[in-house]
């Protein structure tokens, strides 16, 4: 198959999780035998075009122009996304599929899909309604409208996670059977011939302290000022523990500042942005990893935590709650709910037995379910699909079309015939 992927984020621009998602879908799709063509977003010093070991990544400008907002910023890009793919089916010939990632390329993959005839699919990573617990400004509401309108024009739509099948489901009333749930996946060689560093683990703690790790983006639904709040909890009945937040986002000076308030500036520790390599050592060096996300639509972090063997501790909503099984391979505590996070992490420090085989079994879970083999090619059976029904329906439309001539035809002859007929009837008694 030849498949064009659409995203606003390609490594090395790394904004959330959609990014690793393409990155590592296209690496597997290569392997079993298919043609992967990403066109992007270029952000900083980056080719235009390179192959990324098979993948074909061309990425583009956003115009000289300086927009008003970020929603036409998006659509500016949007422009160039599709000159740019145009430019690619023009020189190489047709893609036999568009796989569209999230709203934020949803006008350039309208636009070639309409022009070239090309099945769509999309997936929906989150919405802007679950990020934002509703739509409350004529920003969000746009973003709204643009996710429905993605999926609208989506011959099929997939998501990650049964509790995000039954949210797009409800938001935007799609058929239910339109809607297919495969899990976001995890490079499972990821950690491989990486050891605990103790010399990197003394940049941020000491010694006899344990490390409790937040690792992703500073924003409001990651629910880490929840995390902060169960400190004192933790502290007081665990003193040597420490807080280590790594990420950057919006969030991050009010972070601080609550940590400040609460006396705990030298118990909780923000990293700053941190490279891949130092995220690997990162999870290496961590005791216990916890995400206190409020709205996940999938919860990619907590795999990574996982497969690094770190005893992991999840809020119980969204597709961590689907991941985690409590006491099982993880703990889970109640989403925005300190009290609750903080026991989940004291059972983890107190009882080694507890977190040494929810580590070992979460291990064994991710290998198991969220290698990009299988989801690999569940995602091409989605493709599959699109083209079977995309075929379908164009059968349909030249019936159709075919039909309506013939009826036009029949009933073009049947007003001939009464023509002539009444033509001889009056000339008869002329």
């Amino acid at each position: 198959m030849k498949i064009l992927m659409l995203t606003w984020e390609y490594p090395p621009r790394i904004v959330g999780g959609i990014a690793r998602v393409v990155h590592d879908l296209s690496k597997r799709l290569i392997k079993d035998g298919h043609e992967v063509t990403v066109v992007t977003y270029k952000d900083g010093n980056v080719p235009y075009y390179e192959n990324d070991k098979g993948v074909d990544v061309y990425r583009v400008d956003n115009y000289m122009i300086h927009p008003n907002n970020f929603i036409d910023w998006i659509l500016q890009l949007n422009f160039n996304l599709a000159s740019k793919a145009s430019e690619i089916i023009n020189k190489n010939g047709k893609f036999d599929v568009i796989h569209a990632h999230d709203w934020l390329v949803a006008n350039a993959a309208k636009t070639l899909k309409n022009a070239y005839d090309i099945p769509l699919v999309s997936t929906i990573h989150a919405t802007e309604s679950g990020r934002n617990a509703g739509i409350h400004d004529e920003t969000q509401r746009y973003i709204n409208d643009t996710e429905w309108l993605l999926t609208y024009e989506s011959t099929e739509v997939i998501v990650n996670s049964n509790y995000m099948k039954g949210h797009v489901q409800g938001l935007f009333g799609l058929p239910f059977d339109k809607i297919n749930v495969i899990p976001n996946g995890i490079n499972l060689n990821n950690f491989n011939g990486i050891d605990r560093d103790y010399d990197f683990r003394r940049q941020y703690a000491m010694d006899n302290e344990k490390i409790i790790l937040y690792l992703g983006r500073l924003v409001y639904e990651k629910g880490v000022q929840h995390l902060i709040s169960a400190m004192p909890k933790i502290l007081s009945n665990y003193h040597d523990a420490k807080l280590i937040i790594a990420g950057k986002g919006g969030m991050l000076d009010e972070l601080k500042a609550q940590a400040n308030n609460m006396g705990l500036s030298n118990k909780v520790y923000f990293t700053g942005y941190l490279s891949g390599k130092q995220v690997q050592k990162m999870y290496k060096c961590a005791d216990v990893a916890v995400f206190p996300s409020t709205y996940e639509p999938f919860g990619i972090v907590a795999l990574e935590a996982m497969l690094a063997g770190v005893p992991t501790v999840v809020s119980d909503i969204g597709g961590l709650n689907e991941i985690v099984d409590h006491r099982v391979n993880g703990m889970k505590s109640y989403a925005g709910n300190p009290n609750s996070i903080a026991d989940s992490v004291l059972s983890l420090l107190f009882d080694a037995g507890l977190a040494s085989n929810c580590a070992k079994k979460a291990k064994q879970k991710v290998k198991e379910e969220y290698n990009w083999n299988k989801i690999a090619q569940d995602t091409h059976y989605i493709y599959e699909k699109a083209i079977c029904k995309t075929m379908a329906q164009r059968q349909a439309e030249q019936m159709a079309q075919e039909k309506a001539k013939k009826t036009t035809k029949a009933k073009n002859t049947e007003k001939e015939i009464t023509n002539l007929l009444s033509f001889k009837k009056k000339h008869a008694y002329a």
